[in-house]
């Protein structure tokens, strides 16, 4: 039998594939095509794929909604599909990207297979387990998603006829008795055989640690104060205007949810605090890191080096710029396996060669996540003791990579010498200069085989915008995360290397175990919150959190914790889909996502250009609706007890 990689699912020409797009009207016309869907082992694991398409793909360049559109970048691609969230522009009449209907579709589509699988010719019971695994896994990840996207969801807990009246429709059932619902059904996929593993060609499959893992994720959310009381549980400290700090400056949200309400009366999202939810997140967490050590196949990603990537010879940035581009990568536990294609994140990121159309050079990071990088030693920008000085950020000086050993020939076969940059870009940690290509630092790129260029964003540089209107950094610095370095591009074609787009991996759930183990307190529980942390930073090649903030005099309380863990996770998770809902959920969104990005005055041909300026893009974030995304207009009218989510 051929292999099937899950990357080919998109590519499927399945007849019985969904062609109506509504809830309740999602049902593909089976009518004289069911008996060849499952008429034979072949055809039924074709389906099974089937099932496996609807889920969003998290890496797409255009139609990811949680990938380009959080603060962690801009692009210069603000005419594309993804710009409309961060501009605001989205409402139920103009959804713009919506997975409502697609996702419902495919969970039709997995309650189909359920219902014929055990007809099918020559279905072993060790088939017949698995699938029905991994059929009510997808079932459980595509409510997870309805969840995360809108809230609330209806569940659709088997398959509805189509011609039922309209009275008959479910409506939203209240977020906790969704994540109820879901969790027990990730248990019953379990239960039913879902593999521990699979062959490599059939990578990106579910597995039991992945149904763990998304539903340890799903508790940490439900946990969170946008669904948790609808308001903070603590008291925020420090400057609201102060971006490092992910605490400060939250919002209230229990005026605009008190009357989202179910037909009954009952509270959609409850809007009392409950603290056993973190403890529920925690446990969750827990089974999943215990599953991970006892297993022994996942851990953090801790190869130092690759003998054909010699331009990563740092082993702790070679760790970081691999550890989720590496195929077979032990850090992964579940994966996007589909291939992107020339306008993925690695492309739009790569640097430019010298020519003004032989790469994108244009996925940008903002001065925000600038800042929320540590430095050296492993505190935030505004705490360190040594090394770096706050009070000279807006400095320029000689870069930090300066010297003899500093000098680089250019794909334009000029030689060149590493000379002055920014102060902020300093004495940072190891995951800013694996992640972070800025003015005067190298971008680890195969273009012309010199596997690595030497940047400069400065008007006329060859990385500067020059006369272009799309192609620059409109920030003037550069993404590396996600680029695998041997990639080149150029006037002559290049290489891209495709590899699994990480959905959940062992650093976020030692993450979310962290956060959830904070939010519960008492020092116990800090103290492995603290264990877990460190992991992930001793990785990074920063010291533990209590060796770092020792020199400061502060004592770790829970609310410095709290800041701590979720700085960590910003970082740790930069550009990998989690900002964009973190900041929702811990109720920042009108702090965060309602102001204009900052960067380096990319206008400017000297040192003007170090100048810490506006990006002329806008930015809109619009309370309360933001904070859930509409239901579109259609289906809501189709259905009057489909209730749409509060502000639209």
């Amino acid at each position: 039998m051929k292999k099937r990689i899950i990357y080919i699912l998109l590519c499927l020409p399945l007849a019985i594939m969904p062609t109506s797009c509504n809830y309740l009207d999602v049902v593909p016309n089976e009518t004289g095509t069911s008996a060849d869907a499952f008429r034979d082992v072949v055809a039924l694991e074709r389906y099974l794929y089937s099932c496996y398409s609807f889920i969003p793909q998290p890496a797409h360049q255009t139609l990811s909604i949680d990938l380009f559109t959080s603060d962690e970048i801009v692009t210069a691609f603000e005419h594309e599909t993804h710009a409309k969230f961060p501009q605001g522009n989205y409402s139920p009449s103009s959804t713009v990207i919506s997975y409502w209907n697609d996702l419902f579709a495919g969970i039709r589509q997995c309650y189909i297979l359920l219902e014929n699988i055990d007809n099918v010719p020559g279905v072993t019971p060790q088939i017949s387990s698995s699938y029905k695994g991994e059929a009510t896994f997808i079932i459980a990840y595509l409510h997870f998603l309805l969840l995360r996207n809108y809230g609330p969801t209806i569940i659709v807990d088997r398959l509805y006829d189509i011609d039922m009246p309209i009275t008959d429709y479910p409506e939203r059932s209240t977020y906790d008795e969704c994540v109820d619902w879901i969790a027990l059904k990730f248990d019953e996929a379990i239960a039913l055989g879902l593999p521990d593993d699979y062959p490599a060609e059939s990578y990106g499959r579910a597995t039991k640690l992945a149904a763990m893992a998304i539903k340890s994720r799903m508790l940490l959310y439900a946990a969170s104060p946008l669904f948790n009381g609808a308001k903070p549980n603590y008291t925020p400290s420090g400057s609201a205007t102060d971006v490092v700090n992910l605490t400060s400056g939250t919002d209230n949200l229990t005026a605009a949810y008190s009357e989202f309400k179910h037909s009954d009366g009952r509270q959609l999202i409850n809007l009392t605090y409950d603290a056993s939810k973190w403890q529920r997140a925690a446990e969750a967490s827990r089974v999943v890191i215990e599953a991970i050590e006892m297993g022994g196949k996942y851990d953090l990603y801790d190869k130092t080096s690759t003998s054909t990537i010699a331009s990563l010879s740092d082993p702790t940035i070679h760790k970081l710029r691999m550890a989720i581009i590496e195929r077979g990568s032990k850090e992964l536990i579940w994966a996007d396996a589909r291939a992107t294609n020339d306008y993925s994140l690695q492309n739009k990121s790569a640097p430019s060669a010298g020519g003004d159309n032989t790469a994108w050079n244009g996925v940008a990071p903002t001065m925000t996540m600038i800042k929320l990088f540590l430095t050296k030693d492993g505190l935030p920008i505004t705490e360190a003791q040594s090394g770096f000085d706050y009070s000279r950020i807006e400095e320029v000086v000689p870069s930090n990579q300066t010297g003899s050993n500093h000098r680089l020939t250019l794909p334009s076969g000029t030689v060149r010498a590493l000379t002055n940059t920014l102060y902020l870009n300093t004495n940072r940690e190891p995951r800013f200069e694996a992640w972070i290509a800025y003015h005067n630092s190298y971008y680890e790129y195969n273009t012309s085989n010199v596997g690595r260029i030497a940047m400069g964003f400065r008007l006329n540089d060859f990385g500067g915008k020059k006369t272009r209107t799309s192609n620059f950094s409109p920030t003037g610095y550069l993404n590396k995360k996600g680029q695998h370095p041997l990639n080149s591009r150029g006037a002559s074609g290049g290489v891209t290397n495709y590899y699994p787009w990480p959905i959940i991996r062992v650093a976020e759930v030692y993450l979310n175990y962290a956060e959830a183990l904070i939010e519960v307190g008492g020092n116990a529980n800090f103290t492995e919150a603290l264990r877990y942390i460190d992991k992930i930073r001793t990785r990074a090649g920063i010291p533990t959190v209590e060796d770092a903030w020792l020199p400061t005099g502060k004592t770790l309380t829970q609310d410095l914790l709290r800041q701590i863990v979720r700085q960590e996770r910003t970082i740790e998770l930069y550009l990998e889909n989690h900002r964009f809902w973190d900041v929702r959920r811990w109720l920042l969104g009108q702090k965060y996502f309602n102001v204009r990005a900052k960067g380096m005055d990319i206008t400017k041909d000297d040192d003007e250009f170090f100048k810490i300026t506006e990006v002329n893009y806008d930015r809109r974030f619009r309370f309360p609706q933001h904070y859930l995304m509409p239901i579109p207009i259609g289906d809501v009218n189709k259905n009057p007890r489909i209730k749409q989510n509060p502000g639209y």
